[in-house]
This record gives C-alpha cells, structure tokens and sequence, in this order.
C-alpha cells in the first residue's frame, strides 16, 4: 500500500505470502527531482548515504559478490552534490549500485526504520529523508535517459533528470549466500517499509 501521512511523508508498506519458498524483493523505481520535477538534471543535488560499504557489479549491473567499502566516486557518505562523483561511478558509468546500510542503533527510529539516505536541491531547498526496514538501496541515477522519454504534460526526461532511491534485498542475493537472504517461505509474510519523508529548508543564493 502507499500512504500520505502527516505531515509530508509517502509511506509504502509491503507484504506477501507464499505457498512455496519463493525469492521474493519488493522496490519502485520512482524518479526523483527535488527542483523542478526532472526538468532540468539534478546533478547540483546534495546527497547522503548512510552506508560505508556498496556492492560492485559486472558489466551486465549484477551484483559479483563483493562487498567493497565506500571509496572516492563511491563514497557518499558526505553529503556531495551528484556531479562530484557520477562521472567516476564504479564503472564509468554513474551511480547504479546496491549500498549497504549501516547497521547503527543511533540510525532507527521509534518505529524500527533505519535511516537510509538523504538528498537536497540547494535551488529550492526541499530535501528527501529515506528510512526503511530493508538491509541495503539502490542508487540508480537516470543515466540511460536520453531525451526519448516523456513524462507529464508531455515534459522530456534527459540524463541524470533524475535519481532513483531504491530500497531492497541486495541484488541477485539467491546467488550469494553471504547476502542478506530473500527467499519468502510459506510460514512466513513478507513485510517491509519504506518512508520518502519530505521537508524544506533555505534554498542557497550562489
């Protein structure tokens, strides 16, 4: 279900049942563009991610297994505005990588949701808090939009338009034992939570 809840938040809560053990990692791939609705690209946004370790991936985007510690591009642990780093993402082509949350007790709030990620547009001051249940999140900037692409009102989505805050099991886990696991069994329900909690602060005046 997805939810507005008071005072700016859009709640979306998962669950699933299953009658055999199933792998089952539930996400959405909104856009996000905190200026102007993907107008224009979102390249001078601050970002945060509360993560000290991502996961790299082959030439396909799946993930190989590694789990390698944030370092340079991929270290976003700032907060760095995207066009610091997107250039220089692991693999020459931008941001589209697992991050794994870091387990901090001083990172989860009263309803048991780890903060995960936080993003700011320095022109209208809105930011983005991201907290959610799940172990790691994707940030996937729009990097193969290339203009073809139409949106409302029949508005052009080029590259980096904008960027997508995934959270989720971490990425092709049923092959990889050491990662978080995402098989659903038939004596369980699948439960998970994600919070895109919206405020505003003073937009900057450079």
């Amino acid at each position: 279900t997805m939810s507005l809840e008071w005072p700016s938040s859009l709640v979306l809560r998962y669950k699933a049942t299953v009658s055999a053990p199933t792998p089952l990692n539930l996400t959405n791939h909104s856009y996000f563009n905190l200026s102007d609705g993907g107008a224009t690209d979102m390249l001078d946004h601050d970002v945060r991610i509360f993560a000290d370790a991502y996961l790299p991936t082959d030439p396909a985007c799946i993930p190989t297994g590694e789990v390698r510690p944030v370092h340079g591009a991929m270290d976003l642990r700032g907060p760095v505005p995207l066009y610091r780093g997107i250039a220089d993402g692991d693999g020459g082509n931008g941001y589209d990588h697992n991050y794994v949350i870091r387990d901090d007790p001083g990172l989860v709030d009263a309803r048991g949701l780890k903060r995960a990620a936080w993003v700011r547009s320095p022109r209208t001051g809105i930011e983005l808090n991201v907290l959610t249940t799940e172990p790691g999140i994707q940030i996937c900037g729009a990097n193969h939009l290339d203009g073809t692409c139409r949106g409302h009102g029949g508005r052009v989505y080029a590259t980096q338009a904008g960027l997508c805050l995934e959270t989720q099991k971490f990425p092709d886990s049923v092959n990889h034992a050491h990662f978080p696991s995402a098989i659903v069994r038939p004596d369980t329900e699948y439960t998970s939570t994600t919070v895109y909690a919206f405020s505003a602060s003073a937009a900057s005046t450079e």
